[in-house]
């Protein structure tokens, strides 16, 4: 019998079972997304110190298929994409919001914050209750995270 997964479901299952094939590597799981564009993706994005290569990425897609192959949790068609999180890395867990303090980051508000939806900004860091300190030219201000849509490395072109 095959069981139906939620999206949520999905990326939990993903991200534990990648956890695992990356236990004993110097890789590091950075984000799973299982999401329906015109077809579904299931993308898996891995990182570890100096980025990775193409070969780190082979190497994870093999594994993680023949795992989601034997145990079938996706009742859907969908195309399983395994890459690093890029230069624009968005910033999600606590280990992000650690390594990443001092660095530029682009603050996507969901609604217009001191008039603009976009603010960049010197990433202090985040409290447990999950507020983002940030430094401007205008001083340090802190953002409850539920404001914000998301945060990225910003990248200067």
């Amino acid at each position: 019998m095959v069981t139906v997964m939620k999206k949520e479901k999905v990326e939990e299952f993903v991200a534990r079972e990648v956890t695992e094939i990356i236990a004993h590597t110097p890789l590091e799981l950075v984000d799973v997304e299982y999401v329906r564009e015109r077809d579904w993706y299931l993308r898996v994005f891995i990182d570890k110190e100096g980025g990775v290569d193409l070969e780190d990425c082979q190497k994870v897609s093999e594994q993680l298929s023949r795992v989601l192959d034997e145990k079938d949790p996706i009742k859907e068609n969908y195309l399983l994409e395994v890459s690093s999180p890029g230069l624009d890395r968005i910033l999600k867990r606590d280990s992000d919001f650690i390594r990443y303090q001092g660095r530029q980051v682009d603050v996507h508000f969901f609604k217009p914050y001191e008039g603009a939806k976009l603010l960049v900004a010197e990433l202090v860091g985040r409290s447990t209750d999950r507020r983002i300190t940030l430094r401007t030219a205008s001083g340090e201000r802190t953002i409850d995270q539920k404001d914000i849509a998301q945060i990225r490395l910003h990248i200067d072109f």
